[in-house]
């Protein structure tokens, strides 16, 4: 069958993706499309869809768990489920690098009553700078017990007055508290050469640009987070000061969730104060609550672990959660949790080494939980009788700066995204290109997609008027793509019809929008002239899941579906926890669409696709035969140049993790000129055309 649409020429101009986030930010719906009908509001009829499929499988990851601690009955039991999680634990996080010199100096010294501060700068890879303040006691006979001390989101890193109070708090006590900058915060700013107008937000925003873009070369971000305390702990431990046989780790919200995780990844911790982060995966999906790339360790939820199960890695070493009454963090979690690790704990013999503090006020490193930390370790270590916070003085925060002009860009430090950008071209330079089944055999294993049985299940819909398509009538169909999961089809055509698609061998086309089936169909030329080009072809739009028809209503509204901290994001992380990649999901979503369309007797389709639907048609497009012609507009030029731009547009819904390990798009699109392949406006990594 031909297809005279694919020798148009005309081109179209869309709104790149960068720019479509900030109309959706106002509340609109951004279509990409040539004119709008605001008139008219897009259809999304199932918009608690994507939120319900995946708490039904984080509850069935949490029985997992749950299922295998309930099996615990003896001190051996214990033993082999920790070391278990330890293994898990390392598979989400995946290898730390080979330990380099840390290359440690310290660029100057404040003097106070009862310790003083050194300003250090290590490097815990090379090249990598890290900006710590260092707090000993005076006075101190031989060595003291260390606390590494993990900052949360706050701008000014280190400098923050609640994380200079525990650390104050901890050096008046005798302790000798290393507290250093996390990635993106106070002097390690990764994006500080940008201009303002373009800059990334300091702490969440360049977290999660960063981070996000790394899935694609296969790092994680909380890996290279955790990386800096094992090497923040190495320097601590360096310093003759410190006595070895005490050694803990505390921090609090982003510090908490640091605290957590390096409890899992180094044995040499001997105690440990997480605050303001210990709940359960559970309670942050059904609450709505996103959270950091490095909060959300790939394959997690797959594994069965949670947040209790990483601190029990330390176990039976002495480990108090430190919660809030009115923490976003729900309170429900860390009881939750903490019933897990005592109940572990009493199994190995040493319940009264774990324990659950809940203050009464918000999400904080405040003084009340400061002093349920305090008397802890003082009890730990035996060093103090101090129960509660002894008078403190906040420095100014430019008195604690360790580069002489604040930042370590300043100073020629690397930058996360230069490593990142390294291993793309390593990877590129020695991957060779795949075709025919082996690239099918990648692509089915990096999506995680499950096997294809029968033909899914569908309803029918009422008829929608009004809509002002390219044909008068439309039928709607919700295709059950898999359990709880839907991909909501037109189909357009002249007369009205309102039942079961009437069997057609002929020829079809099938289009997989870009945010919105309904208002593209509407709104958009380019498919008005398709639907004008091939007037014989049984015409069908699609919307996959989370976008359309399905598009979430979840943490805060529809408004948050391109925030970076939005709902498409959340969907994103989480289906990387559970080895579920969206990508995987939405490319699931048209092929079970194709699938239906082979039953309905379509054994030739064309493929048409937009924007973000661009790839996920793409990857099903190489995975099936009934696909014979393709057209894709504005679809992405490679992850490759995603990985190699230090500033990007594409969301993380549509990344592959560690595709660029085995291949790229590239070699999908080289596959589909056997397809009679037409781009149309390609766009680049931040969303233009190229």
């Amino acid at each position: 069958m031909s297809f005279p649409f694919l020798s148009l020429t005309r081109r179209h101009l869309f709104c790149a993706v960068g720019t479509s986030s900030l109309s959706l930010a106002s509340g609109e719906w951004d279509t990409g499309a040539d004119e709008k009908s605001p008139a008219i509001e897009p259809l999304n009829r199932f918009p608690r869809t994507v939120q319900d499929f995946f708490v039904e499988r984080v509850r069935a990851a949490e029985r997992i768990g749950t299922e295998a601690r309930a099996k615990l009955k003896t001190k051996a039991d214990a033993e082999a489920y920790v070391r278990g999680v330890r293994e898990k634990i390392a598979k989400c996080f995946g290898p730390f690098p080979e330990k380099a010199p840390l290359n440690a100096r310290v660029t100057g010294t404040l003097k106070r009553d009862t310790y003083t501060i050194e300003k250090v700068i290590f490097e815990s890879r090379p090249g990598f700078f890290v900006t710590a303040n260092l707090y000993l006691p005076k006075g101190a006979n031989g060595p003291r017990p260390g606390v590494v001390g993990s900052c949360g989101h706050s701008h000014n890193g280190k400098a923050e007055p609640a994380y200079q109070s525990f650390c104050q708090g901890l050096a008046r006590m005798g302790y000798v508290v290393l507290v250093f900058d996390p990635i993106g915060q106070g002097e390690r700013l990764q994006y500080a050469h940008i201009a303002k107008a373009n800059r990334p937000g300091i702490g969440v925003e360049e977290h999660l640009l960063a981070g996000n873009q790394q899935f694609l070369v296969g790092e994680f971000f909380g890996n290279w987070r955790a990386w800096d305390g094992v090497r923040a702990l190495d320097y601590l431990l360096s310093r003759p000061e410190v006595d070895p046989k005490h050694v803990g780790i505390t921090g609090n919200s982003g510090g908490g969730t640091m605290t957590t995780w390096l409890c899992g990844l180094d044995a040499r911790w001997t105690m440990a104060a997480p605050g303001c982060f210990i709940t359960t995966f559970r309670r942050n999906l059904e609450n709505e609550l996103p959270a950091d790339t490095e909060q959300c360790p790939p394959r997690a939820l797959a594994l069965g672990l949670d947040h209790a199960d990483v601190l029990a890695a330390l176990a039976p070493k002495p480990v108090i959660v430190l919660a809030k009454e009115k923490d976003y963090f729900d309170v429900r979690g860390a009881e939750e949790a903490h019933r897990r690790l005592k109940n572990i704990y009493a199994i190995l013999g040493a319940e009264e080494n774990v324990k659950l503090h809940v203050g009464p006020t918000g999400h904080g490193y405040t003084v009340e939980n400061r002093e349920a930390m305090y008397r802890w370790f003082n009890h730990v270590t035996g060093i103090s009788n101090e129960k509660t916070e002894p008078k403190l003085t906040i420095e100014k925060e430019e008195d604690l700066l360790c580069a002489p002009k604040g930042q370590v860009s300043e100073l020629k430090s690397r930058t996360v995204f230069s490593f990142t950008a390294e291993k793309a071209k390593h990877f590129a330079a020695k991957r060779m290109p795949l075709v025919g089944n082996p690239l099918k055999v990648h692509i089915e294993t990096a999506l995680g997609l499950p096997k294809r049985e029968g033909v899914p299940d569908f309803r029918i819909l009422r008829p929608a008027g009004g809509r002002k398509y390219p044909k008068p009538h439309a039928t709607t169909y919700v295709i059950e793509t898999e359990k709880s999961a839907v991909a909501v089809v037109y189909r357009l055509s002249d007369q009205a019809h309102l039942s079961r698609p009437t069997k057609d061998e002929g020829a079809a086309i099938l289009y997989v929008s870009h945010h919105s089936a309904d208002a593209e169909l509407r709104d958009d030329a380019f498919l008005t002239e398709l639907v004008k080009a091939e007037p014989k072809a049984a015409f069908y739009a699609c919307d996959v899941r989370g976008v359309g028809e399905s598009r979430p209503n979840t943490c805060g509204g529809t408004d948050q579906f391109l925030a970076a901290y939005g709902n498409d994001y959340f969907y994103a992380i989480h289906g990387l926890m559970l080895d579920k990649p969206y990508i995987g999901q939405k490319t699931f979503d048209v092929l079970r669409v194709l699938d239906w369309l082979g039953d309905v007797g379509h054994k030739d389709v064309h493929l048409v696709a937009k924007g973000w639907g661009a790839l996920p048609a793409t990857f099903a497009a190489v995975l099936s035969d009934r696909v014979t012609h393709v057209t894709l507009k504005n679809a992405l030029t490679n992850f490759a140049d995603v990985a190699q731009s230090e500033t990007y547009s594409w969301p993380l819904s549509l990344f592959v993790p560690g595709v660029l390990r085995s291949f790229d798009l590239e070699d999908c699109y080289k596959v589909l000129e056997a397809k009679k392949l037409k781009q149309i406006d390609p766009w680049g990594a931040n969303g233009k055309l190229q």
